[in-house]
């Protein structure tokens, strides 16, 4: 017979606290009781530090674009999304847990005795966390609750407010704390900054289409004195990647200046390079013992990873002529899949030749070749059609994979970069194209991130028009900043969306995903269940 422990277990602790007075309100010693906390700096600092943790990546939201493929629906929401099958479950992004944190910090810290300069900066700090969280949900939502105070039971049900008050609010919050804020740190690095602080509001200001604030917003992020990541050299292991088997070079210098532009670009992610010049915000990682899973996201199975985001064939149209700088021709799918079928791919590969360079440094395609990948060296990319953890487009990303990570045998250790430079440079010519047309300012800004890359400077003949020129805008937007979760809004605020979201196939022409485009889909749904919890406070956006 079970014995019922429950009531000889009550019975003991309702005794020991007859003897003990004090016994049930004793502070759990691996806890910290409120009222003994917000005491002295140092609680502050860590207090602030718990809710960077908060900061994090978009490289999922691409998946809900034409660009990746999102092949596992329990990893994220972007796999329903891009299919265009959106139920009023679905949670996209509603995360009010993460801004009562930042409401919390703010509504106690005054508590604290400490120099009333740091304080401030740590609320601006906290601010800021706030609205970087804001800014996803109000453009995939549009009107969402505006909470600024720590709620409570009796005034919890908020209703939605009107996006154009959120977005005010926010652009106002981001320009005060940019004046609280330092433009840099003598020993804390991955603090938040003046520069990180206009770089989210000019992000913002662009998001939604505000052309002249987010141009004259940009500029001011330029003269903070960051600049591109250039490396003037390769690694030994780097060395071995044959790309003359991929690029017709004219001379000697003509592959050096390939060499080095993909290397540039590939090494701004890597951990060997972290805080480097061109990084405004990043998300920080403790080396080996912090992770963050990119590795294994992003890799192929044999190399222990689970192909979840993986390139379309509309991302690798995208990637220009090395040697013109030029769109280049499609391949009809039906010729791409009778190449792939031959058992020697020679015929395959001519459609990756010459390319920009920041297609080979972000994108595996049939062997290709990533020496600095395994310890042994020699790898190169096979697609395993059919197989576990396997790419089902043919194609697996390179960029955001950290070799030095994968030699080591654990997941990535690299920070996340959140903001860079290189985005700032196309906030700018995209805003200032739109709000007056080319001129030497916006080709100046694009030949940077062109000539970084080892690309030829843009041809200013081509691309004249304000019309032209902005075709290129959002193509260097989308091949520059892929994974970095801008494609998804970018498609969006184009209006584009319909044009783009169409099914997907692999390199052998079969079906990876299908997809279906309804203009719903410019807002994803209030989830359900905050809607009941609401008690109908919350209503629904309209086609859900």
């Amino acid at each position: 017979m079970k014995r019922n422990i429950l009531y000889p277990m009550l019975a003991a602790t309702l005794l020991m606290g007859a003897c003990s007075k004090d016994f049930l309100d004793r502070t759990p010693v691996n806890k910290i009781a409120e009222d003994d906390y917000w005491k002295t700096e140092n609680d502050v600092k860590l207090a602030a530090n718990a809710i960077y943790a908060k900061l994090s990546d978009a490289m999922y939201m691409d998946g809900a674009s034409d660009l990746v493929h999102a092949q596992y629906p329990w990893e994220s929401a972007s796999t329903d999304i891009s299919s265009g099958s959106v139920a009023t479950d679905l949670d996209a992004g509603w995360d009010y847990i993460s801004i009562r944190s930042c409401n919390y910090f703010l509504e106690n810290v005054d508590k604290a005795t400490m120099d009333a300069e740091l304080k401030e900066r740590y609320k601006a700090e906290v601010r800021f966390i706030r609205a970087f969280l804001y800014i996803p949900m109000v453009e995939k939502f549009g009107d969402i609750p505006l909470v600024t105070t720590v709620l409570t039971k009796e005034n919890a049900n908020v209703p939605r407010t009107k996006k154009s008050e959120v977005l005010e609010f926010l652009y106002n919050e981001l320009q005060e704390v940019s004046t609280k804020l330092p433009t840099s740190y003598a020993s804390e690095k991955g603090r938040i900054t003046k520069g990180a602080a206009l770089a989210l509001k000019a992000r913002l200001y662009l998001y939604e289409n505000n052309w002249e604030k987010a141009a004259s917003t940009a500029k001011e992020v330029m003269g903070l004195g960051y600049s591109l990541f250039k490396v003037s050299s390769e690694s030994e292991r780097d060395k071995k990647d044959n790309y003359g088997q991929f690029v017709d070079f004219s001379s000697a210098a003509d592959e050096t200046k390939f060499r080095l532009g993909l290397r540039s670009y590939e090494g701004l992610f890597e951990v060997e390079n972290e805080g480097n010049s061109e990084v405004i915000l990043d998300r920080q990682y403790i080396p080996v013992t912090q992770t963050q899973f990119n590795n294994t996201l992003l890799m192929e199975g044999s190399v222990g990873g689970w192909s979840s985001l993986t390139p379309t064939q509309n991302l690798v149209d995208l990637y220009p002529s090395y040697k013109t700088g030029q769109p280049v021709e499609k391949v009809s799918a039906a010729t791409r899949a009778a190449n792939y079928a031959k058992a020697d791919k020679s015929d395959f590969v001519k459609e990756f030749k010459n390319r920009d360079p920041r297609f080979y440094a972000s994108v595996l395609f049939e062997t290709a070749p990533w020496n600095a990948l395994t310890e042994e060296g020699g790898y190169e990319f096979a697609w395993q059609s059919g197989k576990s953890n396997m790419s089902q487009t043919g194609y697996n990303f390179r960029k955001l994979v950290d070799p030095t990570s994968s030699r080591a045998q654990v997941d990535s250790y690299a920070n996340i970069i959140l903001i860079r430079y290189a985005e700032i440079l196309l906030t700018y010519a995209e805003a200032q194209n739109e709000k007056s047309g080319p001129d030497a300012s916006v080709y100046d800004a694009l030949d940077q991130l062109r000539e970084r890359a080892g690309m030829p400077k843009v041809d200013r003949t081509v691309y004249a028009s304000q019309a032209k020129l902005r075709e290129l805008i959002r193509n260097e937007r989308a091949i520059e900043l892929i994974l970095e979760g801008t494609r998804y809004y970018d498609i969006r605020r184009w209006k584009t969306a319909p044009d783009v979201m169409k099914n997907i196939y692999n390199v052998s022409n079969g079906l990876a995903q299908e997809r279906a485009w309804n203009d719903k889909l410019y807002l994803m749904p209030i989830p359900q269940g905050q809607i009941d919890l609401s008690y109908g406070v919350l209503t629904q956006n309209k086609g859900y």
